[in-house]
């Protein structure tokens, strides 16, 4: 018999099935192996640079100096958990809560989005003595017990809490006055009988959570009015609105710090992840006073790591970059010059409905099949595919995988936001070439 054949050393994509398994997800066709990045750049590990105009974890840029040196600094001079004074997590969260609301001034620091967004659940649970939480029905909070029983727009296996009730969130986008008012209507009666069934149930109104711009449903614009009906409803049945900004927060659409200032109804717990720490991993809810201090004097809560003076001193440099570089200002000109350009580029493109969506450095764009006029999730992928290709990360994102999904860290420039342009729609309109 023939000798064996040495075995050939493992890929790296084999290596990390096999430690990570293989249904740990990963970006494209042909994975990317990315080794550095800096500002909206990213340098892959064959020499290869790509324009990043996806994420959203690198806020103020990739590798920003500023907030490495920060980090780096605190670390070396003291690195403790939260149950020690120590003056990084007080200035920091002084700095954070002066963004908000006069209302809102207590926070809560935590490590992630998820960790927020399951401390707003508790402490809305404990303020109104209920457990029914209304959602969007298609939506994604985070990766616990909790909310992986109230996900929506992702696969789990866990089954639908019976204290769980989903709403259709409502998109108005080019309907005119008289139909956004009558789908304003009938949205709020669904709100009525979502409320209806969760007291009938014994579970009455624990909360309601809600991402502002409502990316993970497609972006959509809901009527003038539903969300404060939605909230004013949620209140009266004793519950709270729990606004999740990890997406739409910190200036993500430019002339607002807030993605939930888009509406007239202050949030009773504002939830924050990925942005805050620039790629430290960092999280917080903000809420009143009167919500936080009962919940602390009842149950003794704390987090080892979350606001220790590492993470606040890079949370803390993530504002201060924002501000001495004027990144709000430059999501309000660039996020408005990217939908206007992108919509006047694509102006009758039959693939496209609607033209450019989106606010700020959020924008996106509806696929559908030009003949029949239905979501087209293939024609999305095949657009971020190519996108990738020729080195410009985007990702998809609607209940029919059918929105494209561009939100570049703040940090891009002008010239960054032109190459997209022109890279997009040569792309698209060589779909029918």
């Amino acid at each position: 018999m023939p000798a064996k054949r040495a075995t050939e050393t493992p890929t790296l994509l084999e290596r990390r099935k096999a430690v990570l398994g293989p249904h740990s997800p990963l970006f494209y066709d042909e994975p990317l192996e990315l080794v550095s990045g800096k500002g909206v750049w990213l340098k892959s590990a064959a020499g290869e640079r790509y324009l990043d105009a996806y994420n959203n974890v690198p806020h103020v840029g990739h590798g920003h100096p500023k907030v490495a040196t920060a980090i780096a600094q605190q670390m070396r001079k003291l690195a403790i958990n939260t149950r020690y004074l120590n003056n990084r997590v007080v200035d920091y969260a002084e700095a954070l809560l002066a963004e908000f609301h006069a209302s809102l001034d207590r926070v809560a620091f935590v490590n992630s989005g998820s960790e927020a967004n399951e401390l707003a659940i508790r402490v809305a649970r404990f303020h109104s003595g209920n457990t029914g939480i209304i959602m969007s029905d298609f939506s994604y909070h985070g990766t616990t017990l909790t909310l992986a029983q109230l996900t929506t727009g992702l696969t789990t296996s866990e089954k639908r809490g019976r204290n769980i009730r989903t709403i259709r969130i409502p998109d108005a986008t080019g309907l005119n006055k008289t139909q956004a008012k009558q789908l304003l209507k009938d949205s709020l009666a669904e709100v009525d009988a979502a409320i209806a069934s969760l007291q009938k149930a014994g579970f009455g109104v624990a909360a309601t959570i809600l991402d502002p711009l409502f990316s993970t449903e497609g972006l959509v614009v809901p009527p003038a009015g539903y969300i404060e009906g939605l909230v004013k409803r949620v209140h009266k049945a004793g519950g709270l609105y729990v606004a999740d900004e990890v997406q739409s927060g910190f200036g993500r659409i430019g002339r607002l710090m807030w993605g939930h200032e888009l509406f007239d109804a202050v949030p009773d717990i504002v939830t924050m992840g990925k942005p805050m720490g620039n790629g430290h991993p960092i999280g917080a809810a903000v809420m009143r006073a009167d919500l936080l201090e009962p919940f602390g004097a009842a149950n003794m809560y704390f987090n080892t790591f979350a606001g220790n003076p590492v993470s606040s001193a890079a949370g803390h440099a993530v504002l201060q970059v924002m501000e001495e570089e004027g990144l709000r200002a430059r999501a309000t000109e660039l996020g408005a010059h990217l939908q206007t350009e992108l919509t006047r580029e694509l102006e009758g493109n039959p693939r496209i409905d609607g033209g450019a969506r989106g606010d700020g450095l959020f924008a996106g764009m509806r696929f559908v099949d030009p003949e029949t006029g239905k979501p087209d999730a293939a024609t999305t992928k095949q657009v971020v595919e190519a996108m990738y290709k020729d080195h410009v990360l985007i990702s998809r994102i609607g209940r029919d995988d059918n929105v494209l999904k561009v939100r570049p860290p703040l940090a891009v420039e002008r010239k960054d936001i032109d190459l997209l342009i022109d890279k997009l729609t040569k792309v698209i309109r060589g779909l029918d070439a």
